[in-house]
């Protein structure tokens, strides 16, 4: 698969944030990598530079490839509404992202290998593909032979983090995906206009 797989760490220094979570490498070399990345004279990002990165924060952050990001994006321009925001929305309602949103998995690439091995069902049916798109009011589940997993268990007990746009059940391990988020809700750091306008050259 031509997927990333190379060390997180490296990619959070790049952008300048933990885009993966909490990580305690980052946290102790919080500038770029290589050799100059300590270097505090660095240059001055022209405009295409800086809307690069924003896109590419996104596409590392929710874990999806330049064709699939392309599409969502035609998807999103098509689609009523402001298109930076409803790219963004597209996004989360990835199944992956829902899966580790709603704490199943502490990383989307987790959620994504809970997706591909067929440990999810969504409204009952088992679903492994990540990308599949959920409308309001699916709902996610564990499915049953994989309820007793040390690793979701693991990570429901970890998970803290609740969202207005889905619910969650502990006891039936399964959550409804209420409605398409607002970008108020959406806590990634970025800025949906660049990559819009990147697209739009």
């Amino acid at each position: 698969m031509a997927r990333y797989t190379g060390p997180k760490t490296k990619i959070a220094r790049k952008f300048g944030e933990a885009i993966f979570g909490d990580d305690k490498s980052f946290e102790k070399r919080n500038y770029p990598p290589g050799q100059h990345g300590n270097n505090r004279r660095r240059g001055k990002k022209s405009e295409y530079a800086i809307q690069l990165a924003e896109k590419q924060k996104a596409k590392y952050t929710y874990g999806i490839l330049e064709r699939q990001f392309r599409g969502l994006f035609k998807k999103a321009r098509a689609a009523q509404g402001i298109t930076g925001e409803v790219l963004l929305q597209l996004c989360e309602s990835r199944l992956d992202n829902v899966v580790y949103r709603m704490g199943v998995s502490p990383s989307r690439s987790g959620a994504r290998q809970l997706v591909s091995h067929r440990h999810i069902t969504v409204n009952g049916e088992i679903v492994n593909i990540p990308s599949y798109q959920l409308k309001a009011g699916d709902v996610v589940g564990v499915r049953e032979k994989s309820k007793s997993l040390e690793a979701i268990d693991r990570s429901l007990s970890n998970s803290s983090k609740v969202y207005e746009w889905i619910t969650w059940n502990n006891d039936t391990k399964s959550g409804t995906y209420v409605s398409v988020p607002a970008r108020i809700q959406i806590p990634e750091n970025i800025n949906e206009q660049f990559i819009v306008e990147l697209y739009s050259k």
